[in-house]
């Protein structure tokens, strides 16, 4: 008798009888070849499955890690340049991996676009999917219910079609545009035996939260990475009785994105007119800052505005912070021929909780041959005087403010043409004045008072004792997007954890065994675990007043059906 072997399915259980020994033995089967095309869509599956979006989305949490731990150079510059000098082994090596600029760098960048591939690609077909889902009909009747884990029987006087339409009215629910289940109501097959049936789901809204979760995700990528383009932000420091005009060139500091047009800017001004502080007087921590400013945008009339702690101010749209406070001394400094070389308030930055503050004034030559002067040292708010060359700040409010200066002569670098920290003195091309004893000239300056100079180097006057601001001026158009998203992400999470997903069917036949009754048999399952899914099928049921199956007393109210609960197995289908 022989075997027929379709071709392609030899194998070595083939019987031996099989083959032809004339033939020869049997070619080796041939593996169909991927292909440029083939490759390419595998990746595309790869780079489109939720794994792999899971994956992408913690390794760029992780790889955002290195922006806490190191400094960033758009954050703090001088920072950055201070680890470089601390650490002149590692600091290169981190600096050439993009360690200082963590989210401008090309890996971060990298895996930011995949995430975004990863999440479109993935978005779109199952967006597809669902839109066919969403117009497709429920799944029709199954003919047995016995295997469902929720079911309910009953009879009724009722007609099956008036039952079943009865059914598809509570399943709809009473808001007609909001319905609880989408239904199909319909005969069984051609009617023949009368039976009707109706097939109900519910628990779309499921996918469109998911679905929306993940545009909401997309979307948040791209707000996130407009931000970063368009974005500016911007230091500067403002003394009582000074403005500040809204230009790249009035900022201490200034850094922006990539597509930002500095003519974007507003061209608004801000005039600091008064600022106060309060502290408590046990513990002197800081209770209270206020910033009292007048407010020019153009077309507008000035307008008396106010900044606090937490409560920026809006102008030219752009986000205006009090970021610190402290002391600017407004000194005048003449020189050996009496000439004002220098004059204007200078900010100390406080270093305490006390506002014991460091500054240094430089003075430029102006009557020329002279030495430049350097300036260094504290101001005291409240100044205690412990010893004869010791002293200190006990309260930050100005009750007996006293300015505490070394100085230094020879070339600042001024005129080098290299850019100098004006909170710093560069002591490579200047001396220490000292006394004869060898010790260092110490002055100690009160307001309204003037001091001469060491070595006939001039006078030195402290005129008054100004407050300064420093403000943060912050712009990114994205930021509203962000939020936005943000709560559409977490609308879409909700909808998607919390919506059940149900399918209910009732069917209706005559009784065969009591001509003029209808037999009730109802079914529901539920995707995973599902503890309403009983109390669901009850209601359902309970609103088709049945009789328990068998017939009951016309003079005792009908009981409601309870449904029967199964646990399911791995046979349940729909």
């Amino acid at each position: 008798m022989s075997t027929y072997t379709p071709e392609g399915l030899d194998d070595a259980y083939a019987p031996d009888d099989a083959v032809d020994p004339a033939d020869g033995p049997p070619a080796p089967p041939t593996l169909p070849q991927l292909g440029a095309v083939g490759w390419l869509r595998w990746a595309w599956r790869q780079l489109t499955s939720m794994r792999v979006a899971l994956l992408l989305l913690m390794l760029l949490a992780v790889a955002a890690v290195p922006g806490s731990v190191w400094p960033q150079r758009s954050q703090a510059p001088e920072r950055v340049a201070q680890y470089l000098v601390d650490h002149p082994t590692a600091g290169p090596w981190l600096d050439r991996a993009g360690m200082f600029d963590v989210y401008a760098s090309a890996w971060f960048s990298a895996i930011y676009l995949l995430l975004f591939v990863s999440l479109v690609g993935c978005i779109l077909p199952r967006t597809r999917a669902h839109l066919r889902a969403l117009g497709a009909r429920p799944p029709r009747t199954p003919r047995r219910f016995d295997r469902f884990p929720a079911q309910a029987v009953g009879t009724t006087g009722q007609g099956p079609e008036a039952v079943v339409r009865a059914a598809a009215g509570a399943l709809r629910g009473r808001v007609p545009w909001l319905p609880r289940y989408r239904v199909d109501v319909q005969a069984e097959p051609a009617g023949a035996d009368g039976t009707w049936t109706v097939s109900a789901e519910r628990g779309y809204l499921r996918e469109s939260g998911n679905l929306l979760f993940h545009l909401a995700l997309v979307g948040l990528l791209i707000s996130i990475a407009t931000g970063q383009l368009l974005h500016f932000r911007g230091q500067a420091i403002v003394v009582e009785g000074r403005g500040f005009a809204n230009a790249q060139t009035d900022y201490d500091t200034f850094e922006a994105g990539s597509a930002f047009d500095p003519a974007s800017l507003v061209p608004f001004t801000l005039r600091l007119d008064r600022f106060t502080s309060e502290f408590d007087p046990e513990t002197l921590q800081s209770r209270d800052f206020l910033a009292e400013v007048t407010l020019t945008e153009p077309g507008e009339d000035p307008s008396a505005e106010t900044i606090k702690v937490n409560h920026p101010l809006t102008a030219g749209g752009a986000k205006v912070y009090l970021q610190g406070n402290g002391y600017a001394p407004d000194v005048v400094v003449r020189d050996a021929a009496g000439e004002v070389a220098f004059s204007g308030p200078v900010p100390f930055l406080p270093q305490d909780e006390v506002y014991t503050s460091q500054g240094v004034i430089k003075v430029p030559d102006v009557s020329g041959g002279q030495a430049q002067i350097g300036l260094v040292g504290q101001l005291l708010p409240t100044a205690q005087q412990l010893t004869d060359t010791i002293w200190r700040s006990i309260d930050p409010q100005p009750t007996d403010p006293v300015l505490v200066l070394a100085v230094w002569q020879g070339d600042l670098g001024l005129d080098d043409g290299v850019p100098q920290n004006v909170y710093e003195l560069d002591d490579t091309g200047m001396e220490q004045v000292t006394q004869p004893d060898g010790t260092p000239v110490t002055l100690y300056v009160r307001p309204g008072e003037t001091v001469e100079l060491p070595d006939g180097l001039g006078t030195l006057e402290l005129r008054e004792l100004p407050r300064f601001v420093a403000l943060d001026l912050r712009r990114d158009p994205a930021l509203p997007f962000v939020l936005v998203f943000s709560l559409l992400a977490f609308a879409g999470l909700a909808v998607s954890l919390f919506t059940p997903r149900r399918r209910v069917w009732v069917r209706a036949a005559p009784d065969a065994e009591h001509p003029g009754r209808t037999v009730v048999r109802a079914a529901a399952l539920a995707r995973g675990d599902d503890v309403g899914l009983q109390a669901e099928l009850d209601e359902i049921v309970g609103a088709l007043a049945l009789d328990p199956v068998g017939g009951a007393d016309p003079a005792q109210p009908a009981p409601i059906p309870r449904a029967t609960t199964r646990a399911p197995s791995e046979e349940t289908k729909p």
